[in-house]
């Protein structure tokens, strides 16, 4: 073992390695700060580039552009209410009402040393647990994907802003727009009003755009935001434009950190769990540590969530990205795809004839490329601080253009993010359609956040369902296996506390009155 981590040290420490690291990092955080290009497209463009690497620069490059393409999505996601990821519509709210205060510096200096983090510990799971953690991936069946995604929803519509209520509607929505098309388990189709578009369903990328940037937009437009960020005050001296930036970005830190230990290792647990379960992907890890966030905040600090928290924002974006590195545990270890990038690494591992698996392990020609695997996920988070930090910088300019210019340049970016999807004209228009219903549903202060939530998992959760209904017609079999009744009566429990929290409020009311 020894000797083969010596020789992925001399592999990955070379000068060409470590180039391909510095441009796969800068093309991945400017991939990620622009609206509707995805971490996924990315390393898709990429693939071609890999056929000139030898296999550790390869894998390198994907999984450092992977890293700083998820932070970097943060930027538009607080600066233009445009969620870069799917999973930064889990805290969208916190990070936009942030840089209405003027905070948005602070906001991405948080998302940042978290997201490093938690890439950190998620790698050190991946290098110490991955045989273990994917052997009981690879026991999930139908029953358990299906309380994972029941679960997924169900946080997302408790922790959403406003009456759990309103909540449940935009999951109710979400979960309508996700049954358009053939589906997964069905070969009519659905919903689709005679446009062949739609019979592959409606792309979570447009309407997300949508939902979010295009409804921004035309609320500023019509007036409706009048304490949108501007201009004033913002501007800094020239000559400390990185000094003073340190303190802005990096202020406070410290006393964050010392005070978040626990949840840090509960956010990264949760991240690299989720994470390492194929198909799952980071959208649900941040759902589920965002909502638990909630739950262990203080009584006087759950008010914030919603309304800019950087506690949930922290626990986020800590689970996020250490779930990038779990879901490379099915892959290497099992050949499974975590998620599409992974299953875009075993497409170039093929290619460079080499087969993941349980054997890769046990291979010592190969062991060294897992070892370089490990040693690049270190290296791409530790150079994620710098290259973030003048993302950062460079990225908070956009505060200080006036809205007058701002708001045509979002339109465009999220026209270009729609069409660069699929090509398709019509990807545009489903961008506009959810912009009208983002502005509607604002309007009745009904949060967004869940209805893209549904579009991307009522699939998954459709196919579970009756995947698992055609094994059994009994309900218990959805509680009988360990794995399967503990997430089962963990969405039970989540699903149970609002209403007896309303029950207690009622009787202390009555008993007041009395």
């Amino acid at each position: 073992m020894s000797d083969a981590f010596s020789t992925a040290l001399e592999n990955t420490l070379t000068l060409k390695v470590l180039l391909v690291i510095l441009v796969s990092a800068s093309y991945g955080l400017f991939v990620g700060a622009i609206p509707g290009l995805t971490a996924t497209m990315a390393v898709a463009l990429m693939v071609p580039f890999t056929f000139f690497l030898d296999p550790i620069s390869g894998l390198a490059a994907i999984v450092t552009m992977e890293a700083c393409c998820i932070f970097a999505g943060d930027i538009p996601t607080t600066l233009m209410r445009i969620p870069g990821t799917p999973s930064s519509a889990a805290y969208v709210d916190d990070a936009y009402s942030l840089t209405r205060q003027n905070r948005h510096q602070e906001t991405l200096g948080v998302s940042l040393v978290f997201s490093v983090i938690g890439g950190l510990v998620g790698a050190l799971v991946l290098i110490c647990l991955a045989p273990q953690l994917a052997r009981v991936a690879f026991e999930f069946s139908s029953y358990e994907y299906f309380w994972l995604c029941v679960l997924g929803l169900s946080c997302a519509a408790v922790v959403s802003r406003g009456s759990l209520a309103k909540g449940l509607l935009a999951l109710s929505i979400g979960l309508l727009l996700s049954c358009v098309g053939l589906g997964s388990t069905h070969s009519v189709p659905r919903l689709t009003f005679g446009f062949d578009e739609l019979i592959t369903g409606i792309n979570f990328i447009p309407a997300m755009i949508g939902l979010f940037g295009l409804a921004e937009v035309l609320r500023n437009f019509s007036n409706l935001v009048p304490d949108a960020p501007s201009a004033t005050g913002t501007t800094p001296a020239i000559g400390n434009w990185l000094c003073r930036g340190i303190g802005e970005v990096f202020g406070g830190i410290g006393k964050r950190l010392s005070k978040s230990g626990s949840r840090i290792l509960t956010s990264s647990a949760i991240g690299s769990g989720i994470g390492m379960l194929p198909g799952a992907g980071a959208d649900i890890a941040a759902w589920v540590s965002y909502a638990v966030s909630k739950r262990r905040a203080a009584p006087e600090a759950k008010d914030d969530y919603g309304k800019g928290s950087l506690d949930g924002i922290a626990d986020a974006t800590t689970a996020n990205n250490a779930s990038l590195a779990g879901a490379w545990i099915p892959a290497l270890v099992l050949g499974i795809p975590g998620d599409s990038v992974t299953a875009i690494v075993i497409g170039v591992l093929l290619m460079k004839n080499i087969q993941p698996g349980p054997g890769i392990f046990l291979d010592p020609a190969q062991l060294p490329l897992v070892y370089g695997i490990y040693i690049t996920f270190i290296l791409a988070n530790l150079l994620l601080i710098p290259l973030g930090f003048l993302a950062i910088r460079a990225g908070s300019l956009i505060i200080r253009i006036p809205r007058q210019i701002i708001l045509p340049l979002i339109l465009m970016f999220c026209i270009v993010g729609a069409f660069a999807i699929n090509g398709s004209y019509f990807d545009v228009g489903v961008m506009l359609v959810m912009g009208l219903l983002g502005v509607v549903l604002e309007r009745f202060e009904v949060p967004a956040g869940p209805v893209v939530l549904g579009i991307i998992l009522g699939g998954r959760l459709e196919e579970s369902l009756v995947q698992s209904l055609t094994k059994s017609n009994s309900l218990l079999a959805f509680f009988e296996r360990p794995v399967a009744a503990g997430l089962g009566l963990l969405c039970i429990a989540l699903w149970l506390t609002p209403l007896i929290a309303w029950i207690k409020g009622q009787c202390s009311g009555i008993s007041e009155s009395e």
